[in-house]
């Protein structure tokens, strides 16, 4: 742990004309910046601990004049020392955060290179997935069932935006994700089961014997896969649900079909 004694004096912006003020503004606010630019931007404590504890790259701090105060802040500005720490006003951290009540801390963090060894184990391909939440969620539950891979085809809100970080609290870090992929090569080059979720005429989901590896694939919100990636499938599974009803959230879905593999693995 660096020494207390070590940690940078923080620089303090008040200015929305400042130019660091208006390149962290676009990282959080563009989708394209994070891949373009190689940097993130981790808002929360959770989230800035679990960056530490983790072994990510942090290049910058960011802390609000109220936040410096919080206990928790404190505690992880006075063992962080040697990072550049940026103190903002309030009201220009709650630009950058993007939160309504944000609780006063951020980094910038180096997103990690992408993987290049291939998928030999359970994965998740996603086929455009557009609501950050959603992604976020499904990245948070891959990781809680012990799957390591998750690619992101070309139309899926970008893995490393501010609201998918949120949303995953951590998850990334543990993960080996690809994005704006082509899922067609990708799931031609993976070795295990693959599986296309679909709404209905598929195998049911109980049924279907899930102790192997397995790729999963799951689609967008409205559309569902696209016909190619459901016809590139080995096997094509519905889960059931009561007769009224239509459809289950993707994010929920993917909960379902990856905790019934973990289900049956324990068995």
């Amino acid at each position: 742990m660096t020494h207390p004694d070590l940690m940078s004096t923080p620089r303090l912006i008040t200015s929305r004309a400042n130019p660091t003020f208006k390149a962290l503004s676009a990282l959080a606010s563009d989708p394209r910046a994070p891949r373009c630019e190689g940097r993130a931007l981790a808002d929360g404590i959770h989230l800035v601990a679990s960056c530490f504890a983790q072994g990510i790259a942090v290049q910058q701090l960011l802390v609000s004049e109220s936040g410096q105060q919080h206990p928790q802040i404190a505690a992880l500005l006075a063992s962080t020392g040697g990072i550049d720490c940026l103190l903002f006003s309030d009201a220009l951290f709650r630009e950058i955060s993007g939160v309504a009540t944000p609780t006063g801390i951020a980094a910038v963090i180096t997103i990690p290179p992408l993987p290049a060894d291939e998928i030999t184990g359970d994965a998740v391909l996603l086929d455009a997935v557009q609501d950050a939440g959603n992604v976020g969620a499904i990245l948070r539950t891959a990781a809680a069932a012990g799957v390591r891979d998750v690619v992101l085809g070309t139309g899926c809100a970008g893995a490393w935006t501010p609201r998918v970080l949120r949303a995953g609290q951590g998850a990334h870090f543990g993960l080996r994700i690809r994005e704006q992929a082509d899922l067609l090569t990708t799931l031609d080059q993976c070795r295990g089961l693959s599986i296309a979720t679909v709404a209905r005429e598929g195998t049911n989901l109980y049924a279907l014997d899930l102790r192997q590896p397995a790729v999963w694939l799951f689609g967008n919100e409205g559309a569902g896969l696209s016909a190619g990636l459901a016809a590139a499938a080995q096997r094509r599974v519905t889960i059931p649900l009561a007769a009224a009803t239509e459809s289950l959230n993707v994010a929920a879905a993917a909960a379902v079909c990856l905790f019934e593999a973990v289900r049956q693995r324990q068995k």
